[in-house]
């Protein structure tokens, strides 16, 4: 619920740049880094693949992100266009203008306080997933290995070969 209002005051202080805050995040993050590929947005801003993605592809049909070019072709890095320069521009002072009402509203300490205790959550949430991923992606010890079509195929190849030569 509060989350929900702040973000709230958030959107309806940027409309006029055209842009949500959670856009803004992504742009300023983008901005930030220069290029940023898909895997590095979501570990900078705590966000799933999937939403992340959504965003990501609104903002390219906006024409404020493009792709651009990697050497590994299989990573999508996503950089910046004039347009969404310009959008940016027009976004942080609204920010700022929204940030500084949050503060009158909390008061410095509250905010600085409450920064502090989001920071420890983000970091905690952050670690969670990452270990998450790692275990996703290797098999816990004394696991047989998963069986690859590769595998399978190479293993039905050299009983063959074996029946060959016990039947020969």
């Amino acid at each position: 619920m509060v989350t929900r209002a702040v973000t709230q005051l958030y959107d309806d202080v940027l409309r006029p740049s055209g842009l949500r805050v959670t856009q803004y995040s992504i742009l300023a993050t983008v901005a930030r880094m220069g290029e940023a590929s898909l895997k590095e947005l979501e570990d900078a801003l705590a966000v799933d693949q999937t939403t992340l993605t959504r965003s990501l592809n609104l903002l390219e049909r906006g024409g404020v992100i493009e792709r651009a070019s990697h050497p590994d072709r299989r990573i999508k890095a996503k950089r910046l266009t004039p347009q969404g320069r310009r959008a940016l521009a027009v976004a942080r002072p609204l920010w700022a203008k929204a940030q500084d009402k949050v503060l009158r509203e909390f008061g410095t300490n509250a905010w600085g306080d409450a920064q502090r205790r989001l920071t420890e959550l983000l970091h905690v949430a952050v670690t969670k997933r990452r270990l998450g991923r790692e275990r996703r992606l290797s098999p816990p010890r004394g696991a047989p290995r998963r069986r690859t079509r590769f595998r399978r195929v190479t293993e039905r190849a050299r009983l063959l070969r074996r029946e060959r030569c016990e039947a020969a």
